[in-house]
């Protein structure tokens, strides 16, 4: 698998910002509303001056059209994502669980994009922003699939289908999944080599990402350093939902609810 260093837009934070917080892999679903509350709740209570979602915000997107569902899962949680919005700059990225969510998405949300990887220029410091799937390069077959899956051809092809297909579609890996989960699989992790590359292209400090569902603080050669972000799961059993609120010279995580 091709380990080329991608092309990196650059975000440059306005002066203004003091604090940004990033959170990826909530894989919110309607069958899991505790985690979709706490979403909710750290949404409306949030004091950042920006939030970056950054990939597998939801288990499965299915297509913008399902927006129009008035009463859908994913219209309320584009109600929910519009409202945060008007009080501060919410950006997202996919992952590999929504990459269909696209333009319409985020017009009905407000949010702003970002190219996977992004750059964030904040101050003296520079970070590279990714979901982090393409950087997992021992999991051969997913890459294969991330290529495919990306390809303009291949998402007309699957948005052709009726909506009712597309959710038995996913409602089907959301089973293959929780199965996944049980049997003990584990994600891959971020290629060294690969990492490194990244930021040294990008001439950053630090690599800002998530999928791997592995939160740690990585130091690397030179000072840099690889976050990883926390996956999200609430329930009667488990209370697992972290926030990762950075300043532009340091960063700390939050637990949700108690930063």
């Amino acid at each position: 698998m091709s380990s080329t260093v991608p092309a990196m837009p650059e975000l440059i934070a306005p002066a203004h910002w003091r604090t940004v917080e990033f959170i990826s892999d909530l894989h919110l679903d309607p069958d899991e509303p505790a985690t979709v509350q706490a979403w909710r709740d750290y949404l409306s209570s949030s004091q950042a001056d920006a939030i970056f979602l950054l990939g597998d915000i939801f288990e499965v997107w299915v297509g913008d059209d399902a927006l129009l569902e008035a009463d859908s899962f994913e219209a309320k949680c584009a109600q929910t994502l519009s409202t945060a919005s008007a009080r501060r700059s919410l950006f997202f990225m996919v992952g590999n669980r929504d990459f269909l969510a696209g333009d319409a998405f985020l017009q009905a949300t407000g949010m702003t994009g970002l190219a996977d990887p992004t750059v964030l220029a904040w101050g003296e410091h520079r970070m590279v922003l990714s979901h982090g799937d393409a950087l997992c390069l021992d999991d051969v077959e997913y890459q294969q699939f991330r290529a495919l899956s990306r390809s303009a051809a291949w998402q007309q092809q699957l948005l052709s289908q009726p909506l009712a297909v597309r959710r038995a579609i996913g409602k089907s890996a959301r089973s293959e999944s929780a199965q996944r989960k049980q049997s003990g699989a584990t994600y891959a992790d971020a290629d060294p080599g690969m990492t490194a590359s990244w930021l040294q292209q990008a001439r950053a400090q630090w690599l800002i990402h998530g999928h791997t569902h592995r939160p740690a603080d990585h130091a690397l050669p030179d000072g840099r350093m690889r976050i990883v972000l926390s996956d999200w799961h609430i329930d009667s059993n488990h209370h697992r939902a972290e926030i990762l609120r950075v300043t532009p010279t340091t960063w700390e995580r939050i637990p949700f609810p108690g930063g």
